[in-house]
């Protein structure tokens, strides 16, 4: 019998206790520097890096969280059909979605919600990159049309968060249908004369990026979102050409003017909130200066007492 496990290691454990365990997700590697940050630190920035500033990918509901007021409310959306055509790739369709849906906690790629930021009352739309890349399928489509719909009835402007590869294939045409109906979703809003405002997150790329995500009124980006419609390889094969680097990050579009602001994550609310005072503010209406005094003409002299003198 070993005295040194059969006595001493018992009495060691109890004298300080069993060992706790360690969480796996305490530090977060940066994925531009590479850095280690540890996660409160992170947490407390925005989830952009203290190091290098490289702004990393949050989801939906962790968007809404960092840029509207305390007590956002989530709109519960229409349930759009299922697999539509059946499709199967190496796994059903149903099944990726179902899988999507419980690892997310959502029902499809988009979130939309009412609120205020800074007071001022807004519709905002976020995209969750992790439910299938961000794609646009039937579900998507009608989140934004739900969410435009909500804006022109409570007469507050609408916020959409970019975040996706484009539409979503599974769905066939019925995903390429939802650019056409995303884009009438923006007329409506443009229509009752409320602001449509799109910041463009790391990735905006595909179908997303073809249709309304650039029709808004205001177009900002986080620093060094990639936006674009097909992949630089895809284009350099298609031109035959040498392209610039980095032609499809934010800095670039913004020089080139796609972008009207590039705007980092700490300040985007209040960005947003000036914006929608500027945009929402009535006009005010300028008084005409004053009229300058018109002089009153001088009086008639009267005419000399005398002989006429002829002419």
């Amino acid at each position: 019998m070993n005295w040194i496990s059969e006595w001493a290691l018992p009495k060691i454990k109890t004298l300080f206790g069993a060992p706790r365990e360690v969480p796996e997700n305490l530090w977060h590697k940066c994925p531009a520097c590479e850095q280690m940050i540890f996660h409160r630190d992170l947490e407390r920035n925005l989830h952009v890096c203290t190091h290098c500033g490289h702004h990393m990918r949050v989801g939906a509901r962790t968007r809404m969280d960092y840029t509207l007021d305390e007590g956002w409310q989530r709109i519960e959306l229409p349930k759009a059909p299922q697999d539509p055509l059946r499709f199967r790739d190496q796994r059903r369709y149903v099944e990726r979605l179902r899988e999507a849906q419980a690892k997310a906690g959502q029902e499809d790629a988009v979130v939309v919600a009412h609120g205020s930021i800074e007071g001022n009352r807004v519709v905002a739309a976020a995209f969750e990159f992790s439910f299938l890349g961000g794609s646009m399928g039937a579900g998507v489509g009608e989140a934004l049309v739900t969410a435009a719909r909500l804006a022109v009835l409570q007469d507050a402007p609408l916020i959409v968060f970019t975040a996706s590869g484009g539409a979503r294939m599974q769905e066939g045409a019925i995903s390429l249908m939802q650019m056409p109906r995303t884009v009438i979703a923006t007329r409506m809003v443009k229509e009752a004369g409320l602001p449509f405002i799109v910041v463009l997150c790391d990735p905006t790329t595909g179908g997303v990026t073809a249709s309304f995500a650039m029709l808004g009124d205001i177009q900002i980006a986080e620093p060094g979102a990639m936006i674009g419609f097909a992949g630089a390889r895809v284009i350099e094969q298609t031109v035959r050409e040498k392209l610039p680097e980095g032609f499809q990050r934010a800095e670039y579009l913004l020089e080139h003017g796609i972008l009207d602001l590039v705007v980092k994550r700490g300040e985007m609310r209040a960005t947003l909130a000036r914006l929608i005072g500027l945009l929402r503010t009535p006009e005010r209406v300028v008084a005409p200066p004053p009229a300058e005094p018109v002089a009153e003409p001088l009086p008639a002299l009267p005419a000399p007492e005398g002989p006429a003198v002829p002419a």
